[in-house]
């Protein structure tokens, strides 16, 4: 349908990153050209085609610097650099040119709360003596007990275990991660302005924007209190502190000062929505990602109380709301969505449960095409876009996550949603690699042969045909320029919501199928329609002919929704 059928606005004026699709780019397991079992730079630029021809405006890049890999790349030894395994930083630049020519911009991963224990920085630290200058970037202080054979205070690392490691001369450091990612010291002046010269270090090479690693995590409390499950929000000692929205405010000025005004997206775990907003405020932040979607059930209430949440949020701070289904770190959606309890979306409250794949897959696609519609940006994690499952049975002695390491393998971690992507092929490794007999840093299963972008482009009715129709039918805006979400009566097992005067969205989570207005087309469907009705886990877009169209009443609804409605039938 073209857009002037759709009723589309003349390009509007709001900033790219307002509605972008943005395509997380994981390098190590996106595409291996030099045949080593890595995924690199070159892999990436092959297949750039690919990534535009899907239909995204930009590409988010996990950690591409020099690294020992400690956390996959989150413990980096040089920010200026790229790590020579996966390609050069000429090579960068030219990656950065090519993919704008296709008209994708780049956004690079910064990681300011920490470094690697192997950062010159810290290696000076470790070889000055306590209460030295190169120590005060960092957080090292005595330890507690007779001897100081304690850690400093209680604090636990988000990776098990205490959040202090004892140096060789018996002094303690803080690494809110693992011992290997020592936390940088934002009191200091030169933490400031080190990260100040890396962010106009890549501006300079065109990248579009910067995603902020734990953005909240930056700034401790000096006295180093410990934490306390009764404290008020912004009162944590090292989560949400105030003094980050000064860093943040600085950056900002940065950002707004190149030709082309660069973008800043904060990765913010806060439940205070109150608190995540002031993040987003005019001179802070542009965007975060919104976890509380993420890892929301697949159920009526929670989920539209989640959107509206979210909505409501960012409206105040003029910020537009994100929309993730996954990521690098949490159980691939096919695969949660395919659970009993679909809140689960963290590694480490999956073991041991089932899963029913196909309905993953339908409640997938379902929810794919839900956050298509939503006002704002979506973020889509390699793989997603194929219908990847979780890889759940990779070897112990395959494992790589620090979290599946420091949990003594009682965790799974985070590696299954990671597995290198299958292109083409009937057997590994799929196309990833040219040497079909490279040992892949991690393995892909011997069942993916139907999941690859080969055996999917020739199949309408696959996952990939599913995204690209649905995001180029999002790129043609046919809810007009701007327009803002109203939901729609429908009933408690369906979430409905229209944009504009002539596009609705009705997704069907119960058990009964649903009648479709009489006064629309549909547009998309994420699973076949019954002739007028809407099956459960169903997601169809419309195109109202009237925008008087006619719904079904519903019944007993208020915008007070009860987060315990579940459709019958799971």
């Amino acid at each position: 349908m073209s857009a002037a059928l759709l009723g589309r606005e003349p390009e509007h004026t709001l900033a790219w990153w307002r509605d972008a699709v943005v395509y997380q780019v994981y390098v190590r397991s996106f595409g291996d050209a030099n045949g080593d079992g890595i995924g690199d730079l070159a892999g990436v630029r092959e297949r750039l085609p690919y990534l535009a021809a899907l239909g995204v405006d930009a590409l988010w890049f996990n950690p591409w610097y020099p690294s020992p890999l400690a956390d996959a790349g989150y413990d980096i030894t040089d920010y200026r650099s790229i790590d020579p395994v996966i390609g050069t930083l000429s090579e960068a630049e030219r990656l950065i040119a090519e993919a704008r020519e296709l008209g994708m911009r780049t956004i690079v991963d910064i990681v300011p709360n920490h470094v690697s224990s192997q950062h010159p920085w810290f290696r000076d630290a470790l070889a000055s003596p306590p209460g030295s200058a190169a120590r005060e970037r960092f957080w090292f202080r005595p330890g507690a007990g007779a001897m100081g054979e304690l850690p400093p205070n209680g604090w636990q690392s988000i990776f098990g275990g205490s959040a202090w490691s004892r140096a060789g001369d018996g002094e303690w450091y803080l690494h809110l991660f693992a011992p290997e990612q020592p936390d940088l010291n934002w009191e200091h002046p030169d933490v400031w302005a080190e990260h100040e010269g890396i962010l106009r270090f890549w501006f300079e090479r065109g990248v579009a924007g910067v995603r902020i690693d734990s953005a909240a995590l930056l700034v401790k409390d000096p006295r180093l209190s410990e934490e306390r499950p009764d404290a008020e929000p912004g009162d944590h000692p090292f989560v949400d502190r105030d003094q980050l929205h000064e860093i943040y405010r600085r950056w900002r000025a940065i950002a707004d000062g190149c030709d082309e005004p660069r973008v800043l997206i904060g990765e913010v775990w806060l439940p205070d929505a109150d608190r995540f907003a002031r993040y987003l405020r005019p001179d802070e932040l542009h965007t975060a990602f919104n976890f509380d979607f993420l890892a929301c059930p697949w159920e009526p209430g929670p989920m539209r109380a989640s959107i509206q949440s979210a909505l409501s949020a960012h409206a105040p701070v003029d910020a537009p709301a994100t929309w993730v289904l996954s990521n690098h770190d949490v159980t691939r959606p096919v695969t949660r969505y395919g659970r009993a309890d679909t809140s689960f979306a963290f590694e480490s409250k999956r073991v041991g449960t089932p899963t029913d794949l196909n309905r993953g897959r339908r409640r997938a696609r379902a929810a794919a095409l839900l956050a298509m519609a939503l006002p704002g940006s979506m973020y889509i994690y390699q793989g997603e876009e194929l219908g990847l499952p979780e890889v759940e049975d990779i070897p112990p002695d395959r494992r790589q996550d620090p979290m599946w390491l420091r949990s003594g393998g009682v965790d799974p971690g985070r590696d299954g949603c990671r597995v290198p992507l299958p292109w083409s092929g009937d057997k590994p490794p799929y196309g990833f690699s040219p040497n079909e007999q490279a040992e892949l840093w991690l393995e892909q299963p011997t069942d993916w042969s139907p999941l690859s972008v080969a055996a999917q482009s020739a199949d309408p009715g696959s996952m990939l045909s599913l995204y690209r129709t649905g995001l180029h039918v999002r790129r043609e805006a046919p809810w007009g320029s701007g327009a803002e979400l109203r939901w729609l009566p429908y009933g408690e097992q369906v979430i409905a919501f229209a944009r504009g005067d002539r596009f609705a969205c009705i997704v069907n989570f119960g058990r009964e199928p649903v009648e479709l207005p009489r006064d629309a087309m549909p547009l998309v469907a994420s699973s076949e329609l019954r002739g007028s009705s809407l099956p459960q886990d169903t997601t169809v877009w419309l195109y109202l002919s009237t925008n008087r169209a006619t719904f079904e009443p519903e019944p007993n609804r208020t915008d007070n929704h009860n987060e315990n409605d579940r459709g019958e039938g799971r």
